[in-house]
């Protein structure tokens, strides 16, 4: 079978159907688009056909071009080849733009049209695009739009240059350098898409019959056509051009290559005939698949992340999909969890020691569909089955029945041994029982279960509603049912896991309290607060330690001190920082939610800089570090403990640990995460930076064993996994 068939009907209408096979979504390959190729041909060639309509055979159009042949691209072949191959596809949407007719009259092409049936993304826009006329279905839930930018590219099959000269450079921007995403509807409005209509099959087919010559000729080829706001050279476009370039290089620091390619691609495509625009576009795009970030990007963000998603570490066992959650603790994040089960269908009941406590747990979810009401994403009937499906209560006796049951109580161990004991006398012998802890060590808490086995740690990030990555735990008696309960969970609110095994801090928090541990101790040290900050938003970090801590709250930082104090007694590494945060602490200043922190803010709770007392009690020194080191310092604080976790067993594949860094904290995207940025670097130069950090700053940079040998044998973290034969 091949990716595309067609169809002629006794009318002349011939109907090209994407559906390839084995696939849940559309996805473009070489040998799809060869096929696709062929079959424009024969139909332009044929005399009996009187135009032509693509549509997909599937309920969404497509999802895009597959990244796996995009990075083979680049794996197979040098810069020529992959600008070959992306001309290539330029020539097949060319010709269906085209579509047979006389290059100097214009006249006898025969119509193209394009029916939507749902989502359309990436190359599953950039066809349409290039075809004469595009049909959506009304489809509130379709989603249409060109995400490339997401995952360190930018569209690279002619969507670039089409778009912004069908709408201009202004109003093509959110689409193209933000990715965002549309329904029909919207997209309509926006110019992306012509009709959304009932059935876009038989609208286009009415259309393809009725179309003039006239109506396939696009603006661009057409004599006499600007570009809508203006040409780079028109006052108007100069100023679009100019306003763009600022706010690209301020949300992106410079660091990602995407954004600045697609930009000057936009710029000097503008400046010269269609044809020509598409060979920059294509120039580009092969300049960013060059660069060793958007590969990385691709393969964290895509590749790994997908693979994740779809259990690639889930252990052998039965299908695990929970039905009924208890959820221990109504506090922010055991509501926030409640409600993103209640939203992927499952039956929750919400516990807290007191009612009041339950039903403001439940009102959270009550307060987020209002939102999500206002803003058209969710409707009154959608509310009231969410909210159905959640009960706040006090009766521990409400839990029998629970396949799973997640403890959000306080980080306070013999909190968390109480309510561990008083579910298991309810829950069902074969349910899990997982806790919510972010620094507590599993195994402690599994000593309060009497099926060890069965009890596993989740950690949710907050808020739970918008963050992506669910850190799973296993103790040291987990069994494989508990792992693959945990997963199948994770799954069902559509969300990332990654397992890692017990440890202190586990993964996330061990590599994100270095760094924000780094900045505090630069602080001390009378570095510039502003250098700090700047430094790790220049390394693409999306915040500086400073306000990293204001948000997550300065006491919290407190408690976490104090208790590994205690726990490490004399080894504990982090007193010159633990100053700073208990000066903090002893001023009130807890962070964002007490409008006061390492920041100021005015009385609504908006951030206003940085807060001008610190300069009074960290003055700062008259020798400022330059920018490089302060990014090394701020960057291997980070990487070194996640080489370490790698070390010692906590992390278990580094693909997690990329993907968990990313979507947990924000490790700079740009890098695919810190193995991938060790690995862009060179395990070499790495040892020399923190060799030479080693020296001027202490122990705590010191180069872990893996990574020297590394060094030493010339080899990198994804080139050992792919010779590794299990590697999937």
């Amino acid at each position: 079978m091949t990716d595309f068939t067609m169809k002629t009907g006794d009318d002349g209408v011939a109907i090209i159907t994407w559906d390839v096979p084995g696939k849940s979504m559309n996805v473009l390959s070489m040998e799809g688009a060869t096929a696709l190729d062929g079959l424009i041909d024969q139909a332009l060639a044929d005399a009996a056909v009187k135009g032509i309509v693509i549509t997909s055979g599937k309920a969404d159009f497509a999802a895009g071009m597959d990244l796996n042949v995009i990075t083979g691209m680049k794996d197979q072949g040098s810069a020529q080849g992959v600008f070959d191959g992306v001309m290539t596809l330029h020539h097949l949407l060319r010709k269906i733009e085209r579509a047979g007719m006389d290059p100097k009259t214009l006249k006898g092409g025969k119509p193209i049209a394009s029916a939507l049936p749902g989502t359309a993304l990436g190359i599953g826009l950039e066809l349409p695009l290039a075809t004469h006329r595009i049909f959506a279905a009304d489809n509130p839930k379709a989603k249409i739009g060109l995400p490339e930018i997401m995952v360190g590219i930018f569209p690279g099959g002619g969507g670039t240059t089409r778009l912004a000269r069908k709408l201009g450079a202004m109003m093509a921007a959110p689409f193209l350098l933000e990715g965002k995403l549309s329904d029909p509807k919207k997209a309509k409005s926006a110019g992306l898409i012509d009709e959304v209509v009932a059935d876009p099959v038989t609208a286009a087919r009415e259309w393809v019959l009725s179309a003039k010559e006239a109506d396939l000729v696009k603006p661009w080829d057409a004599k006499g056509y600007k570009m809508p706001g203006g040409e780079p050279f028109h006052p108007a476009g100069f100023m679009t051009f100019v306003g763009a370039s600022a706010m690209v290089h301020g949300k992106t620091m410079g660091v990602y290559p995407a954004a600045k390619a697609l930009l000057s691609a936009v710029y000097e495509g503008a400046m010269v005939p269609f044809d020509t625009a598409l060979k920059i576009e294509a120039r580009w795009f092969t300049h960013v698949l060059m660069n060793p970030s958007s590969a990385a990007m691709i393969r964290s963000l895509f590749i790994n992340k997908e693979a994740l998603e779809k259990g690639a570490n889930r252990p052998e066992a039965p299908d695990q999909t929970v039905r009924k959650v208890g959820i221990l603790g109504a506090g922010m994040m055991g509501a926030g969890i409640a409600h993103v089960s209640a939203m992927a269908g499952i039956q929750v009941v919400l516990i807290d020691a007191q009612q009041a406590s339950a039903d403001k747990g439940k009102a959270l979810s009550e307060g987020l569909l209002d939102k999500a009401i206002s803003r058209k994403k969710a409707t009154p009937e959608k509310k009231a089955e969410v909210l159905a499906r959640i009960t706040a209560t006090t009766d521990y006796a409400a839990l029998e029945g629970c396949d799973l049951v997640v403890e959000a109580v306080f980080e306070d161990p013999a909190v968390k041994a109480e309510v561990t004991k008083r579910a298991e006398a309810v829950i069902p012998a074969d349910a899990i029982f997982a806790t919510n802890t972010s620094t507590l060590p599993i195994g402690d808490l599994a000593r309060a279960s009497s099926r060890p086995e069965q009890f596993i740690g989740i950690h949710f990030f907050s808020p739970v509603d918008k963050m992506l990555l669910v850190e799973i735990i296993k103790g040291r008696q987990t069994g494989p049912v508990a792992v693959a309960k945990a997963l199948d969970f994770v799954r069902q609110i559509r969300k990332t896991p990654i397992v890692v095994n017990d440890a202190r801090f586990f993964y996330a928090n061990r590599c994100i309290i270095p760094y924000i541990n780094e900045g505090i101790r630069m602080l001390a040290e009378g570095v510039n607060p502003t250098l700090i900050e700047n430094a790790a938003k220049m390394m693409g970090m999306p915040l500086g330690p400073l306000q990293l801590v204001d948000e997550t709250s300065i006491d919290l930082g407190v408690k976490i001190a104090k208790a590994t104090r205690a726990a490490m007694g004399d080894a504990y590494p982090d007193g010159a920082v633990d100053e700073v945060l208990f000066w903090m602490a002893d001023q009130n200043r807890l962070g964002r939610k007490a409008n006061a922190g390492f920041y100021a803010y005015d009385e609504a709770g908006k951030r206003q800089g940085l807060w001008d007392g610190l300069d009074a009690q960290y003055p700062r020194s008259a020798d400022q570090p330059d920018l490089h080191d302060v990014q090394h310092r701020l960057m291997f604080a980070q990487t070194l403990e996640a080489v370490r976790a790698l070390e010692e067993g906590v992390l278990e594949d580094i693909r997690e640990g990329d993907v968990g860094a990313i979507l947990g904290w924000g490790f700079a995207p740009w890098t695919g995460g810190p193995f991938g940025w060790l690995d862009m670097l060179g395990a070499a130069r790495a040892v020399e930076i923190c060799d030479r950090l080693t020296a001027e700053q202490g122990d705590r940079f010191q180069v872990p064993a893996l990574l020297r040998k590394m060094a030493e044998t010339e080899g990198s973290f994804y080139g050992a996994r792919a010779a590794q034969p299990s590697a999937a």
